[in-house]
């Protein structure tokens, strides 16, 4: 998208911004509210359809980047920057955390006046807190997607790339700068959504509320699900998002339901656990919040994954009943695989 270019949609904005690597910026803008879709890829370099190898080795003068489409009447573009520098290191001119090189220098690239003259603005604020800023404002010359495995990669391999954030440093300079807070608005849906939590208290089992919402774990093999067999799916058991399919559970042994991958990727989020002197992947409901359980990389083909879920964060809608309970779109699933 050339400098300046409007969306087609005309309705929609472009922000182009280098932050070291770029998967961890991929994470953050795709839960926030008003983002539409996110590209990683390489900014403001001189060669034309550069490799991720290419940009490594800093011959091509490209930085890291990713490229934001967002709806400006409900995220500014004010608050995508500080979205930006509040999960970055503005301090560091040569790099961000442990990746070091020009290729991960930060950089706010503009799209025409208006874009300049509030990142100037944000930089001036960031300023103000950090004592020094090292983040350049340039203006927007050219952005190459990266390869599609680089796409979404948070997703597609979320154990490698949680701990890659945890050590790098990124995860623990962010908490200890910010803390926990939420300044922005994180992507709702109309239909799963998560309850008061008085009302949670209601409609929860103590076992239920002790896993979700203390991230506790049930006994092995004395759950509910762990042997169920029967075709359907699985879903929060707060918000009723659908979380997993009988399609891909399989008998792991260990006493807990387990399933290769998630029925819906986009539902589920992923954060490190450090409790019990161990170092896990924790797996989350993105609506409801509820604790599920842990991945692991011991499972079976396809994917190699191992999802380690909490029969109490569940519950199990059976086949038969997917039309009625308002999940029909997912009953072709099982059609197909007949096949």
């Amino acid at each position: 998208m050339s400098r300046g270019e409007k969306d087609a949609s005309e309705k929609y904005e472009v922000a182009t911004l280098a932050g070291g690597c770029f998967w961890c910026l991929d994470e953050v803008f795709d839960k926030i509210e008003g983002v539409i879709e996110t590209k990683v890829g390489y900014a403001g370099g001189f060669k034309e359809n550069p490799t991720y190898e290419e940009v490594c080795s800093g011959t091509t003068g490209h930085l890291e980047a990713i490229q934001i489409k967002f709806d400006p009447t409900v995220l500014s573009y004010k608050e995508v920057l500080l979205i930006f520098f509040m999960n970055i290191d503005p301090r560091d001119p040569e790099g961000q955390f442990t990746d070091r090189g020009p290729q991960y220098r930060t950089a706010i690239f503009y799209h025409n006046e208006e874009q300049r003259y509030i990142a100037e603005e944000t930089k001036k604020y960031i300023e103000k807190l950090f004592g020094y800023v090292a983040t350049e404002i340039r203006p927007f010359v050219n952005f190459y997607p990266a390869e599609e495995y680089h796409q979404k990669y948070f997703k597609k391999n979320p154990i490698r790339y949680c701990l890659y954030k945890f050590f790098s440093g990124r995860e623990n300079f962010v908490k200890n700068i910010w803390g926990d807070k939420i300044f922005f608005r994180l992507k709702q849906h109309p239909k799963y959504k998560r309850p008061s939590d008085d009302q949670i208290k209601k409609i929860l089992t103590p076992l239920q509320y002790y896993v979700t919402q203390e991230g506790g774990t049930e006994p092995p093999f004395e759950n509910e699900y762990w042997n169920n067999k029967a075709p359907g799916i699985y879903v929060d058991v707060v918000s009723g998002e659908p979380l997993f399919s009988s399609l891909d559970k399989f008998d792991s042994g260990t006493g807990w339901p387990s399933f290769t991958k998630p029925l819906e990727p986009d539902n589920i989020i992923y954060k490190v656990d450090t409790s019990y002197g161990m170092i896990r992947i924790e797996v989350r409901s993105r609506y409801a919040n509820s604790h599920l359980g842990h991945v692991f990389d011991d499972g079976p083909p396809p994917t190699g994954l191992r999802y380690c879920i909490n029969s109490a964060a569940l519950r199990f809608i059976p086949l038969e009943n997917l039309e009625k309970e308002g999940y029909g779109e997912y009953v072709k699933l099982f059609e197909e695989r007949k096949k």
